[in-house]
């Protein structure tokens, strides 16, 4: 872990993969990602933990299926939100967009319950394969 401050900017521009979270630094028990995102990522639950986003660049829609039905919220740049553990919920950016996250360190991208995952895409991290 680094005692010196981080450039998010930095850090988004060492790596070009979608849907791949990097740990910029942790915070306790938390990790805090960034991560570029463009189109869809699976529906998915994180049944013991909330999951915030920041959105740092552009613009991301979270779909979310809540008991009164499904809802999506669109967070411009600048906005947060946090989705509710038990939750289920599928983020995406139709244009691209660039986000912070903060959960429990080890916390699967896929969440603990999701949708099949798409064959370009690691089972284990989440993260999309050869874009």
């Amino acid at each position: 872990m680094s005692n010196q401050p981080i450039s998010l900017r930095h850090a988004l521009a060492s790596f070009d993969s979608l849907w791949s979270p990097r740990i910029v630094t942790r915070v306790n028990d938390y990790d805090v990602r960034v991560a570029k995102v463009e189109g869809e990522h699976i529906w998915h639950v994180h049944d013991n933990t909330d999951e915030f986003f920041l959105v740092l660049d552009g613009e991301l829609h979270i779909s979310l299926r809540e008991p009164e039905g499904e809802r999506t919220v669109r967070l411009p740049q600048g906005a947060v939100f946090t989705v509710p553990a038990g939750t289920e919920h599928r983020p995406y950016a139709p244009s691209g967009a660039a986000i912070l996250m903060f959960e429990p360190t080890g916390t699967p991208t896929v969440g603990d319950r999701h949708d099949v995952i798409p064959a370009h895409v690691d089972a284990t991290t989440g993260h999309i394969l050869n874009p």
